[in-house]
């Protein structure tokens, strides 16, 4: 394993593993934009690393995100689509109005089950279903947001072994999602977003070999 993604795993929430990386899981909703577009080209060509995104999106209306960033990002950008298997080195984002989970496989399933805390998609959903696949080789991230969404999904990747970080509240656009998640989840890690693109290199270096 190499030094940078052995500090990397040093995180707290983090247990002690052999291997990299295998996927990151991304919530975020107000502000979300602007944070993604700081983080999202820190993952450079040849990353292995499989990324998915909740952003919360009007339900009614069709979904930019992909064409937003597919200009700025090395990884292939896809929204995610029902039963696809996952790829590595591609970044999904969850669509409009669905659910998006992680099945054995693993592959993408997609749901139109109740919106949890008012969200479809919902960060929680996602993050506790890639735990239950991913275990330690997670890494769990929740950035700026004005609901508690997220808080429960970073706690399940945290008991299932993997690394749990959060955009420090001083820095996001709106500080409720973090703050959440901190309560609910306190062995995450609190870092900026310059230090969240530096751990998403070291992961990204690691995956790659």
């Amino acid at each position: 394993m190499s030094a940078a993604l052995a500090g990397a795993s040093a995180l707290p929430g983090a247990a002690p593993r052999r291997e990299p990386f295998r996927a990151v899981a991304i919530g975020t909703s107000a502000g979300g934009i602007d944070a993604l577009a700081a983080l999202l080209p820190c993952l450079p060509t040849g990353a292995t690393l499989s990324v998915f995104i909740v952003v919360h999106l009007p339900p009614s209306v069709p979904s930019l995100l992909c064409d937003i960033f597919r200009p700025k990002c090395a990884l292939r950008v896809m929204e995610a689509e029902d039963k696809c298997p996952v790829e590595p080195g591609t970044l999904y984002f969850a669509p409009p109005n669905y659910h998006l989970l992680i099945d054995p496989g693993p592959q993408l399933a997609l749901s139109i089950d109740p919106a949890v805390h008012f969200s479809r998609p919902a960060i929680d959903v996602l993050f506790e279903s890639a735990a239950d696949i991913y275990r330690q080789y997670l890494l769990g991230i929740v950035l700026t947001g004005a609901s508690e969404d997220g808080a429960r999904g970073l706690l399940a990747v945290h008991r299932a072994g993997g690394a749990v970080v959060v955009q420090s509240p001083d820095t996001a656009m709106a500080p409720a999602m973090p703050l959440h998640a901190i309560r609910r989840c306190p062995e995450a890690a609190v870092l900026t977003l310059n230090d969240i693109g530096k751990l998403l290199q070291e992961a990204a270096r690691g995956s790659a070999g």
